[in-house]
């Protein structure tokens, strides 16, 4: 049985994170809840990693989920702009793993989480989504704790929400990313897709992008 390289070097990387985290496969296991030959079969390349799987082991050996999604074969793209954080992956390859895998149907769209955040931009533009984006945020953070990068982007988008001198307009996309956060619309549910969160990390994205170009169309009508 041949293994192919992109598994041996999804094994390489987590032996090399064990050995940095000074874990054995056993106690990986315990904090995964991974069987042990489950991982020892992952490592040495005579299984292929499930998304979970990865989901996990990003979680317990702080590594990127991109970087192992890249190494057990998923074609993503990591981006250390906004400063120098990165997001899980691009849309379209969120897009491309969500078709080919297991755990969700074709009907997932990006259209449908631009469609709940065009609904969140007006409600956080009320008193009522004012009040639970600065009551709930924090918690919400603390609750889902190493879920990913895309958090630090979270945080830094709370921070320019609450921040005096911030536009309406502004401030109604970055309360629609924070809303749909907290209020776990759920267009990929954890229970159908374990890899958890790839629609917020979307949301994330998809203002960013609509502040790119808002920051760019301002540029221009100033020249």
């Amino acid at each position: 049985m041949t293994v192919d390289n992109q598994r041996v070097d999804l094994g390489h990387i987590i032996k090399s994170l064990l050995k940095k985290h000074s874990l054995s496969m056993r106690k990986l296991s315990t904090l995964t809840g991974i069987d042990t030959a489950t991982i020892s079969r992952i490592v040495n390349g005579k299984q292929q990693a499930k998304l979970d799987h990865l989901k996990l082991f990003a979680t317990h050996l702080n590594v990127p989920l991109s970087k192992l999604l890249q190494a057990a074969g998923f074609e993503v793209e990591s981006s250390s702009e906004g400063g120098g954080t990165e997001l899980h992956a691009s849309i379209d390859a969120i897009q491309e793993v969500l078709v080919s895998s297991n755990f969700f149907d074709r009907q997932f769209t990006t259209e449908r989480v631009e469609k709940e955040l065009t609904r969140y931009e007006k409600y956080a533009l009320t008193e009522e989504g004012n009040r639970l984006i600065h009551a709930e945020f924090a918690a919400k953070v603390e609750q889902v704790s190493g879920a990913g990068p895309f958090i630090e982007q979270l945080r830094t988008m709370y921070e320019l929400y609450t921040k005096a001198g911030t536009t309406d307009h502004v401030r109604a996309l970055l309360g629609s990313a924070l809303l749909y956060f907290i209020l776990s619309t759920d267009i990929i549910p954890d229970y159908i897709f374990p890899i958890g969160y790839l629609d917020d990390a979307i949301a994330v994205q998809l203002v960013l992008n609509r502040l790119e170009q808002l920051q760019s169309a301002s540029a221009e009508g100033v020249e």
